[in-house]
């Protein structure tokens, strides 16, 4: 099945946090078929278990991305169709006086080339981006 969601990394570490969303839980549970992720938050969840120091902690994120996030998602690239929105919405953004992060962009980016729905916790770290459609899987559906 071909991917209908792009989920950002606070919807991936979600489940592993120290407070797990019970919400996103359930959506992933019923959607996760459906999902990707992008290639620079891959980069995010390795980044950031890397980071941390040797030990249970660690190895549970190690364990994670190998066994859940790798076997369940297909990871997206930041490819030309991506990079070309990117740069157009960005000077944009610019022009406007509301520029980005630059990871956020590609997110963007990579979820508008592929036509998919962004998923985040964090809505508001992408409303500015044109033609966007972005969910909030944190939030009780209804």
């Amino acid at each position: 099945m071909n991917p209908r969601y792009l989920l950002d990394t606070s919807i991936v570490s979600s489940p592993v946090s120290k407070t797990p969303s019970p919400e996103v839980i359930k959506r992933l549970e019923s959607h996760g078929h459906e999902c990707a992720i992008a290639a620079p938050v891959w980069h995010e969840l390795t980044y950031g278990c890397q980071g941390l120091a040797p030990g249970k902690r660690r190895q549970a994120l190690e364990d994670y991305l190998q066994d859940v996030v790798l076997a369940s998602f297909a990871i997206l690239a930041y490819d030309e169709a991506a990079a070309r929105w990117h740069g157009c919405e960005r000077a944009r953004l610019d022009r406007l006086g509301r520029p980005t992060p630059h990871v956020d962009g590609q997110i963007a980016a990579i979820a508008l080339a592929n036509e998919l729905i962004l998923v985040t916790a964090n809505v508001r770290d992408f409303a500015r981006f044109k033609d966007l459609t972005v969910e909030n899987w944190s939030q009780r559906s209804r």
